[in-house]
């Protein structure tokens, strides 16, 4: 699926835009299938939390900053377990991770008109932790991006940093969403990968990134897939603990593991 020259690419940067893995007829019907998510399971409201929006936005517009989300799609539309499963999608992130890939997670995210939720600078590593990088996110684009609806954007070769710390308090020391400290990792700093409706772009777990808020008039819609080499163990964060689909190869079984549970 991949070219070496690709593979290079995404090692040394952080990131891979893959053009047009899904067909025009396929991103319709996730689209539409979208829709009806949105309409029966999805859920919206401030989205993350702490003080970074105010470093983002001004008070006006932060008060008013939504996101609509759902996490794992695919265990509710069948379109949408065909797309996580889809061949192209799982050869290209094989020929980034290698032989074995495991399905973590798939997440909605969508940035609402003119106020859709703008992200602060971070690793997704935070928010469900693993032993090493060996584990590739997934963008499916099902709008065009670009800067006005806040495309994805990323610090270009920060995943050679490894897992780094984050802000997960705010000042009054109540939880708030993992972030980046603001002042020393700016949006400004980024390289922007806009992409076209039917596109991918890949990032490792530790790539630092974020975006800019919508100022368009329609949403910015986006599904986020996880996979990870099976080897590589998880601790802590989202679906911690929960087997995922073997999307391709084989799970090599380690000295003791047991059976997953039945219950």
């Amino acid at each position: 699926m991949l070219t070496q020259e690709q593979v290079n690419y995404y090692n040394e940067h952080g990131y891979l835009h893959i053009p047009a893995v899904f067909s025009p007829s396929e991103i319709e019907a996730l689209s539409d299938e979208m829709d009806r998510l949105v309409q029966d399971w999805a859920y919206t409201n401030e989205g993350w939390t702490g003080p970074w929006r105010l470093a983002y936005m001004d008070p006006e517009v932060e008060k008013k900053s939504k996101l609509t989300s759902m996490h794992d799609l695919h265990f509710y539309s069948d379109a949408w377990c065909r797309a996580v499963t889809h061949p192209r999608l799982v050869e290209a992130v094989s020929d980034l991770l290698g032989p074995n890939v495991e399905l973590h997670h798939s997440t909605m995210h969508i940035k609402p008109p003119q106020t859709g939720h703008p992200f602060p600078m971070h690793q997704d590593n935070p928010f469900y932790t693993h032993e090493n990088g060996k584990y590739v996110d997934v963008l499916v684009h099902l709008d065009d991006t670009r800067h006005e609806n806040g495309e994805i954007r990323f610090l270009d070769g920060s995943h050679k940093l490894g897992a780094l710390p984050h802000v997960t308090h705010n000042p009054d020391g109540t939880p708030c969403s993992p972030h980046l400290p603001p002042d020393q990792y700016r949006l400004e700093d980024t390289v922007p990968v806009p992409a076209r409706r039917g596109d991918v772009v890949c990032f490792n777990i530790y790539t630092v990134h974020g975006s800019y808020i919508n100022t368009t008039k329609q949403p910015r819609r986006l599904v986020r897939v996880g996979y990870r080499d099976p080897e590589n163990r998880q601790t802590g964060g989202q679906s911690m603990g929960r087997p995922g689909l073997m999307v391709r190869g084989y799970r090599i079984r380690r000295p003791g593991q047991e059976l997953f549970p039945q219950s």
